[in-house]
């Protein structure tokens, strides 16, 4: 796979904001950092230079471009710890239960990507609806057709986005088009690893969907591909519904709960992502903690399935705080927007009497979610050697916010607004690998791809 010519050294100026702490065990304000006339210097698709303008300016190298965005802000770019790109097309589907709606809605959308031509236009679809969005990561699911996980990469690597992603494992309770084996899953896993992982920015994820389509043997397969691979991601699904909690009982029953059927199978460990967890106990909390894994919060899906309210304080309860991301899911999602999410990820706050305020959700949305991927040291901040992911955001995108922020005393008001008025529209453009690949602005075609 032919690697991305290195761009020119580009310098973006803009007001600018970085994580510098972790604001659910800081004082939140003491976390945010923020430059009123900033300079990002991008070189080799890398941050070089982070400061003040007036400070750097003198300094770039010859020939570099600079881009100015005023009025804006530049942001991390935002990291999605949960999405299902193959469900993009049944978004917004009404009335059901998670069980229930993944028998009416999501198997069938799934089925059809048997046909490689339609995995290649949905994941064009998919990937310009995150970047438009200004997410830069993602760790995505797949179907079980290994072509599905092929289109998704091959889309990724086009653009030079950090993507984690994988072939969905799944050999019972599922319709006979969608199921595959133990072995021919790991096969067809280990195919793809070997095509994809670690070229350019691109990470395998091993993907189960979930115990319950999952045998014990298709699960050991899973925990053998992890350990005949050091550094591959884990993603699935853990007590997002009661109903699924109950059918893994009986399903698993000499396990000890939902999150000791992963373990046994070797599952449970650094950069594995869980989706949901809002019926997690405390026990599983702990085992998350000291294995270093992560769950990734789905507000707007918890509340469309009607599954339940994150516990996101008691999560990240400093005796023995879990890792956690933030996930639009979509299908069962209704927004790819991780402003829209953060906005619905408030208000499951308030529910449980818990208050979430701007600095803690950016911290989410970016280095927080940067840490849930173990990816922490390459992208969720702006700073020196970091990758050059960001978002740009304009506050004044449409008539109600640029009234609404124009008003706004404190920095910390203005992101509020932003995470609860804000969606894509808010997004002035996405940088990713140090290339503009999404322009709001741009004249004709809003986005590009490197070389």
């Amino acid at each position: 796979m032919a690697a991305h010519p290195a761009p020119a050294p580009k310098a973006l100026r803009g007001a600018a904001i970085s994580m510098r702490g972790d604001p659910f065990a800081q004082e939140p304000r003491h976390c945010l950092l923020h430059e009123a006339d900033a300079l990002v210097l991008i070189e080799g698709g890398r941050i070089t230079r982070f400061g003040p303008f007036h400070a750097l300016r003198d300094d770039l190298p010859v020939g570099t471009e600079l881009v100015e965005y005023p009025d804006a802000i530049l942001c991390p770019g935002f990291v999605d710890a949960h999405v299902h790109y193959p469900q993009l097309g049944m978004i917004g589907a009404h009335g059901a239960q998670l069980l229930q709606w993944l028998e009416r809605y999501t198997f069938p959308t799934e089925a059809r990507f048997a046909d490689p031509a339609h995995c290649t236009a949905v994941a064009q679809a998919f990937l310009r609806e995150l970047l438009r969005a200004g997410t830069t990561t993602a760790a995505v699911y797949c179907t079980v057709h290994p072509q599905s996980a092929d289109a998704f990469f091959a889309e990724s690597h086009r653009f030079n986005t950090r993507m984690v992603a994988g072939k969905v494992l799944m050999d019972r309770h599922a319709p006979a088009a969608l199921l595959d084996t133990a072995q021919r899953g790991f096969d067809e896993s280990e195919a793809l690893i070997r095509r994809w992982h670690g070229v350019g920015r691109q990470h395998y994820g091993v993907t189960p969907r979930f115990a319950p389509t999952s045998t014990e043997a298709q699960l050991d397969a899973a925990g053998a591909l992890l350990r005949a691979h050091s550094d591959l991601f884990l993603q699935t699904h853990l007590s997002e519904n009661r109903e699924e909690v109950a059918w893994v009982r009986e399903l698993f029953p000499h396990c000890d709960g939902y999150l000791d059927v992963y373990a046994r199978a070797g599952l449970v460990g650094p950069r594995a992502v869980f989706g949901h967890g809002i019926h997690v106990t405390e026990a599983e909390l702990c085992t998350c903690h000291g294995a270093g894994a992560a769950l990734a919060h789905c507000p707007t899906s918890n509340l469309f399935l009607g599954s339940g309210l994150f516990r996101l304080m008691d999560t990240l309860d400093p005796r023995r705080p879990v890792r956690v991301g933030l996930g639009t899911d979509v299908g069962a999602g209704t927004s790819l927007s991780q402003l829209r999410t953060l906005g619905e990820a408030y208000k499951v706050s308030q529910l449980l009497g818990r208050g979430l305020d701007a600095v803690q959700g950016f911290f989410l949305a970016t280095s927080g979610g940067a840490r849930a991927l173990h990816l922490d040291d390459r992208i969720g901040r702006l700073a020196p050697g970091y990758d050059a992911d960001l978002v740009v955001l304009d506050p004044g995108a449409t008539p109600l916010l640029r009234f609404r922020t124009a008003r706004c005393d404190s920095l910390e008001e203005l992101l509020f607004v932003l995470m609860t008025l804000g969606d894509e529209r808010a997004v002035r453009a996405t940088w990713a690998g140090g290339h503009c690949v999404y322009d709001r602005d741009r004249e004709g075609e809003p986005f590009s791809c490197p070389g």
